[in-house]
């Protein structure tokens, strides 16, 4: 198996890291477009090796797209991450044109790879590469939801004082502060969460996760990388191992709860052929209406990004 990571900043090369760890895959190609910056980061995660013992192979290239020919999975981290002060929507313009690059890149030389997205701002981006693709909406997703249901649970493992292990959740909808956290599909060791927090204290806790990405950025001056590459990395391994894992990814809508061709986060399973299936929930009023804000803002940047195509 191989997989490429496009992108060998803090999140791509987490990725690589973590894949390497664990075995994902026999050939692990990191790029970048800084010369140099793949190659040093691949070496280094190699020579790590016989430390952690692993076997995969880590190689890096700069813009050398014929080595990572015959992928199976492409990652794509590439882009500007956030600064203080930026939302994800400020970054559409100038991610959008490299993701697109990039898409092209990556299926020229790999036309049966399963794609995952991870520049920001996520679901747009998605978006962008799934229609450079042209692949089916089944083989180009977006990694959000693993990254977001990751602070969800640490954040109610945290007030909680329990395992973050036992801790299994649900969000939809975009990436960001119009994300959609289902607390009626999040449950601790089983039991259902409303019955051992405070509705208060969770939904304090829900809108700390709708900003936590902000929250981080804040605090370090970039975005996350650890949490993102390791979001990155299982959704690689659910795809290479056939393992069937439950997550929530954004992907193209075609009439799932009543949405057509908008790009959200919803629960799927993921397996070798990538999205196996899109499971619909059975949503409440209130969750549908935050489905539908959510809906709304994602259309509007989508909308946004068709414009900046039309007048290119």
């Amino acid at each position: 198996m191989k997989v490429t990571v496009v992108g060998a900043g803090n999140v791509g090369a987490t990725c690589a890291d973590v894949l390497a760890y664990r075995e994902i895959a026999n050939e692990v190609v990191l790029v970048d477009i800084k010369e140099g910056f793949a190659e040093g980061k691949a070496l280094d995660i190699w020579q790590k090796a016989p430390i952690n013992l692993y076997d995969t192979r880590t190689v890096g290239v700069t813009n050398d797209y014929s080595r990572t020919a015959g992928s199976d999975v492409v990652v794509i981290t590439s882009g500007l991450p956030r600064k203080p002060g930026m939302s994800r929507d400020d970054l559409i313009s100038t991610n959008a044109g490299i993701v697109q690059s990039v898409t092209e890149n990556v299926v020229k030389h790999s036309p049966d790879a399963i794609i995952i997205v991870v520049s920001n701002p996520l679901d747009v981006m998605t978006y962008a590469a799934h229609m450079t693709s042209k692949l089916p909406r089944t083989r180009v997703m977006g990694m959000a939801g693993i990254l977001d249901t990751a602070r969800y649970r640490a954040f109610l493992a945290e007030a909680l004082n329990v395992s973050p292990k036992d801790i299994q959740a649900v969000l939809m909808g975009g990436h960001g502060d119009t994300m959609v956290p289902l607390p009626r599909y999040t449950t601790v060791g089983g039991i259902p969460v409303t019955e051992l927090i405070e509705e208060e204290k969770l939904n304090a806790i829900i809108e700390r996760t709708k900003t936590g990405g902000g929250e981080l950025v804040k605090l370090m001056g970039t975005s996350a990388w650890y949490a993102p590459g390791a979001a990155a990395a299982q959704m690689v391994e659910a795809i290479v191992r056939d393992q069937r894992r439950v997550f929530p990814v954004c992907v193209k809508l075609e009439g799932e709860y009543g949405i057509d061709g908008v790009y959200l986060g919803v629960p799927v399973i993921l397996g070798k052929n990538g999205i196996e299936k899109i499971i619909e929930l059975q949503l409440n009023e209130e969750e549908k209406q935050l489905l539908e804000n959510s809906r709304g803002h994602v259309k509007e940047v989508m909308d946004a990004l068709d414009k900046i195509n039309a007048s290119a």
